[in-house]
């Protein structure tokens, strides 16, 4: 499939039990390679606000800062479906206010669809903004924005009533009007069961083989991010080592005065260099 990755094509993958292939991305080199590979969707998520900005979650990480790197990433992207998260307090204040601003990340960041987490308690605001020409992905299970409500980064939905509420949410979620769900951090057994349920594709990180899809953010695939390792990330590379020993023999090879070499430089002729004195 070399054209452009569209939501319609997320519920064709469901309905042909073909696996979806998620990562994120949130510069336009990682999302040029990234793009390149083949993957199915990017999602420039607000946990550019641990991986790419430092935080200690993304709770601070903004509109702005949103637009500004789903500015990036939609430049180097352009054959993946490009889904933009909506970061902490963008859909809680008024309904009016969520859809300006998954309008922004649409039309200013050029995002072809949005993310924002929660489940019956967003699904007015998630029919409002699908009402309004706009995309939406959900997210159910750990949602980073509510970290410190739910008193850390916990599995959830591991008794009968938590699971219970969590399908729940699923279906309201589907009749709000969302192309997709994000299953974070639940056990398999409850993402198979809410993958069977709803009709739309359920994206896993951290909830099993039996989501129609799975994502990992990139800088965890590549062993570049290692403050925290969560159980369900495999790291496919290790980038960070890789990356520390160019650095050490780049500063070496200055310090030994071997880079600069001969083929780094450029010359000019003598008898111009003459004219300097």
């Amino acid at each position: 499939m070399n054209k452009k990755v569209t939501t319609a094509d997320f519920r064709r993958m469901k309905q042909e039990a073909k696996p979806i292939a998620m990562l994120t991305a949130y510069d336009y080199p990682t999302a040029m390679l990234v793009d390149a590979s083949g993957i199915d969707g990017i999602l420039v998520g607000d946990s550019l606000g641990n991986v790419v900005l430092g935080y200690d979650s993304t709770v601070p990480v903004t509109m702005d800062d949103m637009i500004h790197h789903l500015r990036a990433v939609t430049r180097g992207a352009k054959r993946a479906l490009v889904v933009g998260d909506m970061p902490f307090l963008s859909y809680h204040i008024s309904r009016e206010e969520s859809v300006r601003n998954a309008g922004r990340l649409m039309q200013e960041g050029l995002a072809q669809a949005v993310k924002l987490e929660g489940g019956r308690e967003v699904a007015d605001t998630v029919k409002a903004i699908t009402e309004a020409g706009i995309p939406v992905m959900g997210h159910l299970g750990l949602t980073p924005q509510s970290v410190h409500q739910m008193g850390g980064y916990k599995v959830q939905g591991k008794d009968g009533e938590a699971a219970r509420r969590l399908l729940e949410d699923a279906k309201a979620l589907e009749a709000a009007g969302v192309f997709a769900i994000v299953l974070e951090c639940i056990p398999q057994q409850l993402a198979k069961v809410v993958t069977e349920a709803v009709k739309v594709p359920t994206i896993g990180i951290g909830a099993g083989s039996d989501c129609d899809g799975q994502i990992l953010v990139t800088h965890d695939l590549l062993g570049m991010f290692s403050d925290f390792t969560p159980k369900f990330v495999k790291k496919y590379a290790n980038l960070k080592e890789q990356i520390i020993k160019a650095c050490e023999d780049y500063q070496q090879e200055v310090r030994d005065k071997a880079f600069p070499g001969p083929g780094h430089v450029f010359n000019m002729a003598d008898e111009e260099l003459k004219k300097i004195y």
